[in-house]
């Protein structure tokens, strides 16, 4: 299979407009995800001139089923930060191995990208273990699905990657190997704004 290309191309206007419709009713919606946080103190991060960027990453993570969504505020560098809140791991980015050594590694049946890949395409960071963690106290995440995180290089070294879910009321830890790839799997981001 080819792997997919992400266009680069600045959002219209238009674009620009409805993202930021959606973000601020998906935030006005989860106060309980960013309590303490004004939408306009967001906004005014992303109408910056850093932000047009950023607004293209969003974009790309709502695009691909994401739903992002602010879940709080880095105090030492003002930064607000975004995650996939979706309910189950994002379906435009399934089927999907872990990054792309394993992708290289396959001989037939090549998934389309890898999460590492995707998500620098994107401009976002995969969630780390403890980021996934914080995520489900906000909610439950992958009751039906599950999401690749960030693996430690001595694992990955060895083959191996890690992957999270929420099952009977409790977040899971798993690993396989990176080369696997699974229609429930997926992987979720974050960005700094």
């Amino acid at each position: 299979m080819s792997k997919k290309t992400i266009s680069k191309d600045p959002l219209s206007r238009g674009q620009r407009e409805e993202l930021l419709k959606t973000l601020k009713g998906r935030f006005e919606k989860n106060m309980n995800r960013h309590a303490g946080i004004e939408w306009a103190k967001v906004l005014a991060k992303l109408d910056s001139p850093a932000g047009e960027e950023k607004l293209w990453s969003l974009n790309e993570m709502e695009q691909t089923g994401g739903e992002p969504d602010v879940i709080g505020e880095d105090k030492k560098t003002g930064e607000y930060i975004f995650y996939d809140c979706s309910a189950e791991s994002p379906k435009g980015r399934r089927s999907i191995c872990y990054d792309h050594q394993a992708l290289e590694s396959r001989k037939e049946n090549k998934p389309e990208n890898s999460a590492t890949g995707m998500a620098a395409e994107i401009g976002i960071e995969l969630l780390t273990e403890d980021q996934y963690r914080d995520l489900q106290q906000l909610g439950n995440f992958d009751t039906k699905t599950s999401s690749w995180v960030k693996t430690p290089a001595n694992i990955r070294k060895l083959g191996g990657a890690l992957f999270c879910d929420r099952r009977y009321d409790h977040i899971f830890l798993y690993h396989n190997g990176a080369e696997s790839y699974y229609a429930a799997r997926a992987f979720r981001g974050s960005l700094r704004v």
